[in-house]
């Protein structure tokens, strides 16, 4: 398993169910925490691209996605929640 992350930025216009719709999406692999508004970190199988063609079925034309592998990555955090931190520390 992989560990991801994952940043967007749902472009105008938008709505609430814009990010319900790519939020329920990303709640659907079998691991995330989400540290910020959004940003989100996954653990999957796929690749970064199948992940973000996934993700991108989830969007409009004019949305923009960010994917990056952080498996094994260095990490520090200030002001992100026990639970969040916790998992983070479990999982990249």
């Amino acid at each position: 398993m992989n560990t991801y992350l994952i940043s967007y930025d749902l472009r105008i216009p938008e709505t609430s169910q814009d990010y319900k719709k790519l939020i329920d999406y990303i709640k659907t692999y079998p691991g995330y925490a989400k540290p910020l508004k959004s940003l989100w970190l996954i653990n999957t199988g796929k690749t970064v691209a199948q992940v973000r063609d996934d993700l991108n079925k989830q969007v409009d034309s004019n949305d923009g996605i960010l994917v990056i592998d952080v498996t094994d990555s260095d990490w520090a955090t200030i002001g992100i929640s026990k639970n969040t931190t916790d998992w983070m520390q479990n999982n990249i």
